[in-house]
């Protein structure tokens, strides 16, 4: 039997150098803490391993401490939704996960409205674009910073369009006139602002698109993209909306003897862990999804508690980088 008993809000009180009173006012909304002291008692949380006794301060505060995330599946927000939820805790929020495999904006909303209804939770962080006509929720909804209430893309996907115009221009430096974009399913703003930046790129930059077909964010319309292409295609980059699609590209590619970099070179979106495994590494657009998860979540919670929305973290939460996958296009002279 594990007899560690859990550190308690006094002991807090004494890491931290202030009083029980003070670090149960840490966990209230609107504590009006200096910052000075609140860091120091977050510091004294963070080394304890401390958590508050959510149930007692329910009871207490007739509020349940209880926050919805709604995403459309686990795979790709992942680590989004993983930093959204250390936020929720690190502020005295539980959070419930409801996951809608395959389903579609209106069944996700109706999730929301039902979330909501139950009085459970207090607000719902939403990592899924929802239906226009139908935000009038009876709570507080906040969406991951891709959106925002009325579907239109803000500041963290706004900078798909010029990170995407910034990979074809770099593909262009290295030599590569003939190009295809494999992008990801076009109802999702931040795969149409990415088609819309290679399109720009490749008018700006004089170069020649061969084709942008699209489909989900799997590896499979990667695959079926090159298997489309006829044997004597001139492209010799293949820009893909995601690492997912881009791993299809590197299989496709490899089933028909096309070497990579070499006779194609390929790049893809979001850093994800295993593409940096592949064979060869995928060249990616590196998206700090942690940041984007954290802002996301403290916006609901400012939302929830009545205070102002913090401002959008300064520094960009993306970078292009090239690896193994992406060099200059082997020409006969060569």
């Amino acid at each position: 039997m594990n007899t560690e008993r859990r550190p308690t809000l006094r002991q807090v009180a004494d890491l931290a150098g202030v009083s029980h009173q003070t670090v149960s006012r840490y966990f209230r909304p609107n504590s009006g803490l200096l910052p000075e002291t609140a860091e120091r008692v977050r510091a004294a949380v963070d080394a304890l391993g401390y958590r508050p006794n959510l149930v007692a301060r329910s009871m207490r505060t007739r509020r349940s401490g209880m926050l919805g995330v709604v995403l459309p599946g686990w795979v790709g927000p992942e680590r989004t939704v993983a930093a959204a939820c250390e936020e929720a805790r690190s502020s005295g929020y539980r959070v419930e996960i409801v996951i809608g495999l395959d389903e579609g904006p209106e069944s996700l909303w109706a999730r929301v409205e039902e979330l909501l209804a139950s009085g459970q939770v207090e607000g719902v962080l939403s990592v899924s674009p929802m239906d226009p006509a139908n935000l009038a929720p009876a709570g507080t909804v906040v969406q991951v910073a891709e959106y925002d209430h009325r579907l239109r893309a803000v500041d963290a996907v706004a900078e798909d369009q010029e990170t995407m115009i910034e990979v074809v221009r770099r593909l262009s430096e290295l030599g590569h006139r003939d190009l295809l974009h494999v992008g990801g399913p076009q109802g999702w703003p931040s795969a149409r602002l990415r088609m819309a930046g290679y399109l720009e790129a490749c008018r700006r930059y004089g170069l020649r698109t061969h084709g942008e077909p699209s489909g989900a964010w799997h590896p499979e319309t990667g695959r079926q993209g090159i298997l489309a292409l006829p044997d004597d295609t001139p492209v010799t980059a293949v820009v893909a909306a995601s690492d997912d699609i881009g791993v299809g590209v590197l299989g496709a590619a490899h089933s028909r003897g096309w070497a990579v970099p070499g006779r194609l070179s390929v790049t893809g979106w979001d850093d994800r862990l295993l593409a940096r495994y592949a064979a060869p590494a995928l060249s990616t657009v590196v998206v700090d999804r942690e940041t984007a998860g954290r802002h996301a979540m403290r916006r609901l919670i400012a939302a929830v508690e009545g205070r102002p929305e913090p401002e959008w973290p300064t520094t960009p939460l993306t970078r292009i980088e090239f690896r193994e996958s992406t060099a200059p296009p082997v020409t006969e002279a060569s």
